[in-house]
């Protein structure tokens, strides 16, 4: 392996990780996820650590615009990549319009699956750009336009992130403010369980 080292019986490796637009040299274990890179090497802890089993979305971060649960990939699979987390997203002091629509939409409660809630609805957004079709939509040949995307849409989308405190309503809400839709009231309905169609 290249650039190892043996502590013991423990083998480290040099990795270089361009994270949130700055590069980072590691000397971590092959097996480190990039969750635990993240949050224990270089003191990110937006990125959560839910389950750690890749079925909860707490960890989410976008690699290559790509949504990617960052407790399931390894660190040292990352070089050569643009790894972007929450901590990212905003320019200065100028919020990501999706950071800014989850506060104006009440689209925490707890706050602790929002930051994954967020990278993915970023990556939501991208996709949609792109034209990737979901398990919803209607005409595989007519991919959705954002500011047409429908709640179901949004729903599927955002499927792989779980709320525990169920502030499905108002995440559904900031992804529509941002497509440019109107939202509905936050007292228009009440959802007491996960994003589901």
């Amino acid at each position: 392996m290249r650039g190892c080292q043996i502590f013991g019986t423990e083998t480290q490796m040099n990795v270089k990780l361009t994270i949130n637009g700055e590069r980072q040299i590691l000397t971590i274990e092959p097996r480190v996820t990039l969750l635990d890179a993240l949050r224990e090497h270089l003191g990110l802890v937006g990125s959560k650590k839910g389950c750690d089993h890749g079925q909860c979305g707490a960890c989410t971060v976008l690699i290559d615009g790509q949504r990617v649960y960052s407790c399931l990939t390894l660190a040292v699979m990352q070089e050569g990549k643009e790894i972007l987390t929450i901590e990212g997203l905003a320019t200065e002091d100028t919020l990501h319009p999706v950071q800014a629509a989850f506060i104006e939409n009440d689209g925490f409660q707890c706050g602790y699956c929002t930051p994954g809630q967020i990278c993915a609805s970023v990556a939501l957004l991208e996709e949609v750009k792109r034209g990737c079709a979901s398990a919803v939509t209607p005409d595989l040949n007519s991919s959705p336009q954002l500011a047409e995307l429908s709640e179901a849409e949004i729903k599927e989308r955002l499927s792989g992130n779980l709320c525990r405190c169920s502030a499905y309503n108002g995440i559904i809400a900031a992804v529509q403010q941002v497509v440019g839709q109107q939202p509905p009231s936050p007292m228009a309905t009440v959802n007491l369980g996960r994003i589901e169609n």
